[in-house]
């Protein structure tokens, strides 16, 4: 199996930049386009909304009905039925990738499902 970097970034520490080289396969994660930011401004390679957490899962967390963990462990039973992690891996290898950035909005960095993205895009390879 071809390694695989797997990265995050936020995509406003993303903006305006000069993009992704060749090795590097840029996604944007998140189900809805980050607010306020012109398409134009953002360089990517894809935006893979089947990779994001559904929409009644991504509510529950934000409003505090569940904690990261639980939210996590849904997202992750969610990624595990869709397949939608292998696809991603697949599609940055498929472009020659050998690194993986997965794009996110979110302020917080430590409690968003790019992380936990990550993790499945990671053992999708093993």
């Amino acid at each position: 199996m071809t390694a695989l970097h797997i990265d995050l970034a936020r995509v406003h520490d993303m903006l305006d930049d000069e993009g992704s080289d060749p090795t590097e396969f840029r996604v944007l994660v998140d189900r809805l386009w980050p607010r306020g930011v012109k398409k134009e401004r953002l360089h990517h390679d894809d935006w893979d909304q089947d990779a994001a957490p559904s929409s009644d899962l991504r509510t529950a967390f934000h409003s505090g009905e569940l904690d990261f963990e639980e939210f996590a462990g849904h997202y992750r039973r969610e990624l595990d039925d869709s397949g939608a992690a292998q696809a991603l891996r697949q599609r940055a290898l498929d472009a020659g990738a050998t690194r993986l950035v997965l794009l996110f909005a979110a302020k917080d960095t430590e409690h968003t499902h790019a992380q936990v993205l990550q993790d499945a895009v990671a053992e999708a390879g093993d």
